[in-house]
């Protein structure tokens, strides 16, 4: 069996178990603490994570997946969209409350809805993109805003593991390959790990409102 891309394979998979590992600490934090904001934030872990995976299979199995490879590559888009919407209901709990926080997560959901009906009939990854990018960038406005109040703990680290996950996003798009064997993807791939554990380490502070 020949493996199309084996770095990006790699680096995908070690991405995911990495999400994983980080995921499960923030269930354990969720149930110790009772804060609904950590858990949803691990949830959004759990989600990224299923992307990686699914969209290291299709990276690396091009070639044999057949069929499957329409299946796996709809697991990614959807997962990340899942994802995004998971981020902002983790931080619209953290940083509102109220009819805000209702309003914040009612936005979020209908925004995946719209998200889902769209990808059933398209593949492009810049719509991913067009979904994903402003949920972070909503996330990093509520993360700034708490911050910036003192009112939301472990802001800071999220506000950077969005940094680092755009600039990590700028590397895909436009990045080097730094090897024949390790492309722009693989690159991408180590960079958003630093991203995840800064948004890992904000999220075991994270509190409800």
């Amino acid at each position: 069996m020949t493996i199309h891309e084996p770095m990006t394979l790699a680096t995908d998979l070690l991405l995911a178990a990495l999400v994983l590992w980080f995921a499960a600490r923030l269930f354990r934090e969720a149930r110790d603490g009772g804060q609904r904001s950590v858990l949803l934030w691990g949830a959004a872990f759990v989600a990224s994570a299923l992307a990686a995976a699914a969209g290291g299979v299709v990276h690396g199995f091009t070639d044999q997946l057949g069929p499957l490879q329409g299946g796996l590559w709809k697991v990614t888009v959807y997962s990340v969209g899942l994802a995004s919407l998971l981020l902002v209901s983790a931080s619209s709990y953290a940083a509102a409350r109220g009819a805000g926080r209702a309003l914040l997560i009612a936005l979020a959901l209908a925004k995946f809805v719209f998200y889902a009906v769209w990808m059933a009939g398209h593949d492009a990854f810049r719509y991913v993109i067009y979904d994903y990018a402003p949920a972070l960038l909503l996330v990093l406005i509520l993360m700034g805003w708490g911050a910036a109040r003192r009112s939301v703990p472990g802001a800071l680290w999220v506000v950077g593991g969005i940094l680092v996950s755009f600039g990590a996003a700028a590397i895909q798009m436009k990045g080097p390959d730094l090897h024949l064997h390790f492309n722009h993807n693989d690159l991408y791939h180590v960079v958003q790990m630093g991203g995840f554990w800064l948004w890992y380490r904000g999220g075991l502070l994270l509190r409800d409102r």
